[in-house]
């Protein structure tokens, strides 16, 4: 993920080349963000709520993250109604969490760059080492 540099080098110190396009959509990273903090996963109409999206705007995100491995869906009947469980799938748990420090990353590196104004309003466990 990190390119080794030459000291005082700085090509491509800011282009944040793990910030990952599929999961880096706000839809996408909200599915993602439920599903990792519901690990045994949720039921679409659940994660529609959580995410606020409508059924057909989540069943394509939710299309994109299952052509990326990232999440899987099982279709089952209770009570003869369809019911669809959506849950993170180890690659996206791990390419997730990756994500996530390439976010924490960039949010180190602007506190850094602009002070303490910016690290005051970091959320907790964020804040520049």
């Amino acid at each position: 993920m990190s390119r080794a540099r030459k000291a005082g080098d700085e090509t491509g110190r800011f282009a944040y080349e793990g910030l990952d396009r599929v999961i880096h959509e706000k839809a996408r990273l909200s599915v993602l963000t439920s599903l990792i903090s519901h690990p045994k996963g949720l039921l679409f109409g659940d994660l529609k709520q959580l995410c606020g999206l409508t059924d057909g705007n989540l069943s394509r995100h939710l299309q994109i993250l299952q052509d990326a491995r990232l999440v899987e869906t099982k279709k089952t009947f209770e009570a003869n109604r369809p019911q669809t469980t959506c849950r993170i799938t180890a690659e996206g748990r791990r390419q997730f969490l990756e994500y996530l420090g390439v976010l924490e990353q960039v949010v180190r590196d602007a506190a850094g760059s602009s002070g303490t104004e910016l690290a005051a309003k970091t959320p907790r466990g964020l804040a520049p080492a």
